[in-house]
């Protein structure tokens, strides 16, 4: 069996004296930020028994921020998981304590997402959102960004060139990726293609749309790319929607669903019986979606790294509240995470 960690040993890991580990632990007394993040991080890499009373102590001597985080609806699967995981990476951060506050926003409407920002905005010292791009809605972050509330997007990006930062995936990867695995995955074959957005204000839709478009046009094929039906990323929609494709297109041969709302998509092609013959490409891995992985029903997922994102928000809060690094803030792109039910 190892040994466990000594506190001799954490010394000289951070390079610093026994006593210096002392003070950060018992806040006998005070102790340069940098030297108590050095002794944190020491222990966290050495595997010291305390290193979750280290970061409770680090995480004390800062000062309090408080963040609201609004994101869409709370039935869905994908967006609780991702309000789980911010939360969790906000507790962590050891510049700041970070109270975070996670808000399900049950409409999309501009006024309904107004209506939230102007609330968050007077009780946090920064917000993040999963918006539309609106006129209203970039009109709401700009006065919230006049106040000094550092706004950041997230998944979907605002056309504010003043917001603080975004955070989400590269949608010209993403949309040429999934055009990619169609060509493949339907070699040989010809017919129609559906594309499922839920809607082209969301930017990162829209950019993957362009995108997966742009992938065929790059080369002859024997493909026909259907205009893009709208579902408001709401199941119900997106089965109706589904059921329209297949009863208009017999021909059909492969979807490509930009935005949410798969679920419906999958019980569409279930209740049809089309589920083994045409391929779906979709967002997100779910419960849902892992099973219709392993039976067949979904070809590939193109998934957002949630606790990537969560951290890249925690850090991206941290450097705006921070004026020595606010100065360094940049838009943030992530390459999707692809599931295969091989790779499950």
């Amino acid at each position: 069996m190892s040994r466990r960690p000594t506190i001799h040993d954490l010394a000289a890991a951070a390079g610093v004296s026994t006593a210096t580990v002392d003070r950060v632990l018992n806040r006998r007394s005070k102790v340069r930020e940098a030297t108590a993040q050095r002794v944190l991080i020491a222990a966290e890499d050495i595997g010291y028994h305390a290193a979750g009373l280290l970061r409770k102590r680090v995480q004390e001597a800062q000062p309090v921020k408080h963040i609201t985080v609004l994101l869409q609806r709370s039935n869905d699967e994908f967006y609780r998981a991702l309000g789980e995981t911010i939360e969790l990476a906000c507790s962590r951060q050891t510049n700041f304590q970070f109270e975070t506050s996670i808000v399900f926003m049950e409409e999309v409407s501009p006024n309904h997402i107004v209506d939230c920002l102007n609330r968050a905005g007077k009780q946090a010292d920064g917000v993040a959102l999963v918006a539309l791009d609106d006129l209203l809605i970039n009109q709401e972050v700009e006065a919230l960004l006049s106040n000094k509330v550092p706004v950041i997007s997230l998944l979907s990006p605002l056309s504010s060139a003043k917001i603080t930062s975004h955070i989400g995936l590269d949608g010209r990867k993403v949309g040429r990726t999934g055009a990619w695995a169609i060509n493949r995955l339907t070699a040989g074959r010809s017919g129609k293609i559906g594309i499922m957005l839920g809607s082209h204000r969301y930017l990162n839709q829209e950019i993957a749309e362009i995108s997966f478009i742009s992938y065929f046009r790059d080369f002859k094929h024997q493909f026909e790319i259907l205009d893009a039906r709208t579902n408001l990323d709401d199941v119900a929609l997106a089965k109706q929607a589904t059921l329209e494709l297949l009863h208009d297109y017999p021909d059909l041969v492969a979807i490509y669903s930009a935005g949410g709302g798969v679920d419906g998509i999958i019980d569409a092609l279930k209740e049809t019986g089309r589920h083994k013959d045409i391929v779906l490409i979709c967002n997100e891995l779910t419960t849902k979606t892992r099973k219709a992985l392993i039976d067949g029903t979904v070809d590939l997922v193109l998934a957002t790294p949630i606790q990537k994102i969560a951290s890249e928000l925690a850090e991206t809060f941290a450097k705006a509240f921070d004026s020595k690094r606010s100065s360094s803030l940049t838009h943030i792109r992530l390459p999707a995470e692809i599931y295969v039910a091989e790779g499950l």
